[in-house]
């Protein structure tokens, strides 16, 4: 085999960058539900023969581009190489192999060069709806939320499994909108195959070995160097999150060492007996995600620069749930711990990290009630996801209803209209949400909605009671607050709402960076005209005359 020059490897990771883009862009474009096709809950990657990430799509959610890192290993060791032929596509949808819940369905394709499987292309996304009580946080273990699918072969030879996808619809309160969003996952692994076999015929390649290697090396030497600049040492952070009935600690400690980054739960609280608990792979993809937004963020996300980073947690501890743990709303506290983990690295790098955000998204499960469905009423399922502040950053403001860390989009209003019986009265940021402080936190936002007919939401929220820290002398941000009638509800629970009753919910605002004080006179002027805070704010915390 001819020895390829780094010229030409750099040229095909190129290439391998855009085709998981077309993978996601076919996967955005052919689903069915909102939360895929405009929101992006969503990942596609490549993999090698050895089932080593290559390539990520940059449109996807850390929780299932990190945890598909892991699963599509898993699948290749429960699948081996030789039993596969062309047109085979793998499915599961297993909380402790793909992404946490039984809501995200992983798809694993073989892509065959002259007979041989020379790699693979994986994807991951929402269905809106899989039976049992559904996205919310009231099951009582993993038997209660619905339809669990473990790895099986979805196509065989071209050909879908006619008895599975019966058996996906017949456990859904919304059968077409998941069928067609399977049919979509399908087309993604499919777009991946065809043009990973064109790029591999274009340059001549019989095997990916030579490209594989070259971008794992060169990530993961990248990826080092750049944890080298971190200060060596173990760092310790604790956390308070409302959880379910009662507060729960989050605790972590952070190991900076020449071999990479270890990050430990240790002393976290135990499982919640409701679905808010979080199996390890979702707590890890989103660790290391937050390390990655500091430490060697310019390194494409593939095997080489994940490598360095590892993660554990005791077991049976709210962050590393154990079979048949309910994990329905694993997200609430999953998203929590970039926030957990960026408090110990802001010990060793106290100019580079932010200050704590809103963090988990509010994301708002909504279906038909039972009594209304039966009288002939609209029958729905619908996820609704919104998102508060980021924290501020050491430099700059906060960003306003910005989905980090998951990089989901908020609903659009009108596309919410569209496909369930709800008006969206108001949709706006909130004044003086955001954390003060030289830098400002981002704001969050209000939400105000209805319906002619009774409906069900399933509430999951955080920052409720334990808002986001500011860092270095800033303020906290504007907890998050869920009204119905004026009237203030738990952040968890199983809402009923009558037609005609208005639900607000208020997203919570980033923390502030360093002492309000030295904030610019001209930009607390701006951010007075721009209503983003009110003119008593301006004179308490900034001591700026309106």
């Amino acid at each position: 085999m001819k020895t390829l020059s780094s010229a030409s490897l750099q040229v095909m990771w190129n290439r391998l960058l855009a085709i998981v883009e077309e993978q996601g862009q076919t996967l955005i474009r052919a689903a069915f539900s909102p939360i895929v096709r405009e929101c992006g809950d969503i990942s596609a990657g490549v993999f090698d023969v050895q089932g080593r990430m290559l390539a990520q799509a940059v449109t996807g959610t850390p929780g299932h581009i990190n945890t598909m890192a892991e699963a599509v290993m898993t699948l290749r060791a429960r699948f081996p190489p030789e039993s596969m032929r062309a047109g085979d596509i793998y499915m599961t949808n297993d909380p402790w192999l793909a992404s946490g819940h039984l809501n995200d369905f992983l798809l694993l394709m073989p892509a065959f060069l002259d007979g041989e499987v020379v790699g693979f292309c994986a994807c991951t996304s929402h269905l809106v709806d899989l039976g049992g009580l559904g996205m919310g946080p009231e099951g009582s273990d993993i038997y209660d939320e619905g339809l669990l699918i473990p790895p099986c072969k979805l196509v065989d030879r071209g050909e879908v499994n006619a008895l599975l996808m019966d058996i996906v619809r017949a456990n859904s309160r919304e059968p077409i909108a998941n069928e067609g969003d399977i049919y979509a996952l399908i087309a993604c692994c499919e777009a991946g195959v065809t043009r990973l076999t064109q790029m591999m015929r274009e340059f001549h390649l019989s095997q990916l070995d030579a490209l594989s290697q070259y971008i794992i090396d060169t990530s993961y030497r990248g990826t080092l160097a750049a944890i080298a600049k971190v200060p060596q040492g173990v760092y310790h952070n604790t956390l308070t999150v409302d959880g379910y009935d009662a507060a729960l600690q989050l605790q972590a400690s952070l190991r900076v060492s020449c071999e990479g980054m270890h990050v430990d739960f240790a002393g976290t609280s135990g499982c919640s007996p409701k679905g808010i608990n979080v199996p390890l792979n979702y707590a890890t993809a989103y660790t290391v995600f937050a390390l990655r937004c500091i430490v060697g963020s310019d390194i494409p996300n593939n095997a080489g620069s994940l490598a360095p980073f590892t993660v554990s947690g005791p077991p049976g501890c709210i962050l590393n749930a154990q079979h048949p743990a309910p994990v329905a709303m694993r997200h609430t506290l999953g998203q929590m711990t970039p926030d957990l983990v960026l408090g110990c690295l802001h010990q060793a790098l106290p100019d580079q990290v932010p200050a704590e955000g809103a963090s988990c998204m509010y994301d708002l499960p909504l279906r038909h009630t039972p009594e209304s469905a039966r009288n002939g009423g609209r029958r729905f399922a619908l996820e609704l996801v919104h998102n508060g502040g980021t924290g501020a950053r050491p430099h700059l403001d906060g960003l306003s209803a910005t989905a980090f860390p998951s990089g989901v989009y908020g609903s659009q209003v009108e596309m919410t209209e569209a496909v369930a019986p709800v008006v969206i009265w108001r949709r706006e940021l909130r004044c003086d949400s955001g954390g003060a402080g030289q830098f400002r936190g981002g704001l969050g936002q209000r939400i105000e909605m209805s319906s002619e007919e009774d409906y069900l939401v399933f509430l999951s929220v955080e920052r409720v009671q334990h808002p986001a820290r500011g860092r270095a002398g800033g303020l906290a941000g504007a907890p998050g607050r869920i009204q119905l009638d004026e009237e203030t509800v738990p952040g968890k629970c199983e809402l009923r709402v009558s037609a005609g009753q208005r639900l607000v919910f208020d997203t919570p605002g980033g923390g502030g960076f360093g002492d309000p004080l030295q904030r610019d006179p001209r930009a607390v002027q701006q951010d007075l005209a721009a209503q983003w805070i009110s003119d008593e704010a301006a004179q308490q915390h900034y001591g700026v005359s309106p």
